[in-house]
């Protein structure tokens, strides 16, 4: 039999971690234990029946079963215009501000192919998503990661970045309200780095899923967007997966500076054909009318948030109370590394945990909890690491 080798841009690419995790979670199940999956951030409840119900109508009608539109419906740009202004006050052009993702991981993962050249730098804050990392590679961009730490808030230490490197830097990945470590950030903060971003003439990289999973009503996550000079220097990816439970449905949007967008709809149009436009209708249904279900949803979390926080601190294990996201980020007990600790925990219990050292280096001694179970299954789970 032939053999085929892969190409260099994906030999060099370390296995995706959530693929590892189910791996060594079905090794650990086939041996009869009962399995409570605290790893991946996928809401374990349905998505909204309004928003089914425009599904099914959209899928009636023959019209939405062609080739979609590149870059999105008007209508779903539109809708997300408006959502924009009535959640942050911005106001976004639909033709030229807004392009539509078959999720967000979708767009950042192609957005380096529009503006990263062979050996560009690219400013990479982290812990972090892999994926910003990986797709800055695959545009054969050179990545240099910044570390988020614990003393300064899991906020990047703009000021530990020296000239040289901001003189050479092409683009920053930033991601608040944060995966994995909950944190969010500031006006100070963004303003700071909005400065340095138009001074250097560096692209800001924004990725918001999580900004409408939040605690306190008084203090919602801001956009980039929102802070004056944003719209200069900054492209936002956000998404519907995590405040509609639509996961699965892959249906996004990237907002933001006219030549970001523009150039990110370019690879669009050379890769990917578009969302199903009866996604895009019923993801119209959920940003206009979603905002009660988005308040209950916050409230579940906020209950699960307070339920696994508590019994951790019972348990003797330090963890911050996150203000935002559905994860609570926890230090691992004395002793263990990241990894080491999980491990124990998954063979010993049947509970899944994410190591910090799984989203880079800075990761090391915390383990990531995803909210995404039952509060009776929280309950089990934590009850379960409790015991050991």
């Amino acid at each position: 039999m032939a053999e085929f080798k892969l190409a260099d841009r994906l030999a060099a690419v370390p296995p995706y971690l959530f693929a590892q995790i189910d791996k060594v979670k079905a090794e650990v199940a086939a041996r009869g234990v009962d399995i409570i999956s605290l790893g991946i951030g996928d809401p374990d409840t349905p998505t909204p029946q309004f928003v089914l119900d425009a599904m099914r109508t959209a899928l009636d009608d023959a019209a939405n079963h062609q080739y979609p539109s590149y870059v999105g419906m008007k209508e779903y740009r539109t809708a997300v215009s408006d959502w924009y202004k009535t959640r942050f006050d911005v106001d976004l052009d639909p033709d030229n501000e807004v392009v539509s993702l078959i999720g967000s991981k979708e767009g950042i993962a192609h957005f380096p192919l529009a503006f990263v050249n062979p050996g560009d730098l690219v400013l990479v804050c982290t812990p972090n998503y892999p994926v910003y990392g990986i797709a800055t590679e695959f545009a054969g961009g050179t990545v240099q990661y910044v570390p988020l730490l614990e003393d300064n808030s899991f906020l990047p230490d703009l000021d530990a970045i020296d000239e040289a490197t901001w003189e050479k830097a092409k683009a920053i990945f930033i991601n608040y309200p944060n995966n994995p470590t909950a944190a969010t950030a500031d006006e100070a903060f963004y303003k700071k780095l909005i400065g340095l971003a138009k001074a250097y003439n560096v692209i800001i990289v924004a990725d918001a899923a999580y900004t409408e999973i939040y605690y306190d009503d008084n203090n919602k996550p801001l956009s980039i967007l929102e802070v004056e000079g944003g719209k200069d220097v900054a492209i936002e990816f956000n998404s519907l997966s995590k405040p509609y439970n639509m996961t699965g449905w892959r249906v996004g949007m990237a907002c933001g500076n006219e030549q970001l967008i523009h150039g990110l709809g370019k690879i669009k149009e050379n890769v990917d054909s578009g969302i199903f436009q009866a996604v895009q209708l019923a993801g119209i249904a959920a940003l206009r009318d979603g905002e009660p279900f988005v308040a209950g949803l916050r409230d579940m979390y906020r209950e699960r948030r307070d339920l696994v926080v508590n019994a951790l601190h019972k348990a003797g294990i330090k963890c911050n109370v996150p203000d935002a996201t559905f994860y609570v980020w926890s230090h691992v007990p004395d002793g263990f590394t990241s990894s080491e600790f999980v491990t124990k925990v998954l063979e010993e219990t049947g509970v899944v945990l994410t190591p910090g050292n799984g989203f880079g280096a800075p990761g090391e001694g915390y383990f990531r909890i995803s909210l995404t179970v039952n509060n009776e299954r929280l309950e089990e789970a934590v009850s379960r690491i409790q015991k050991l």
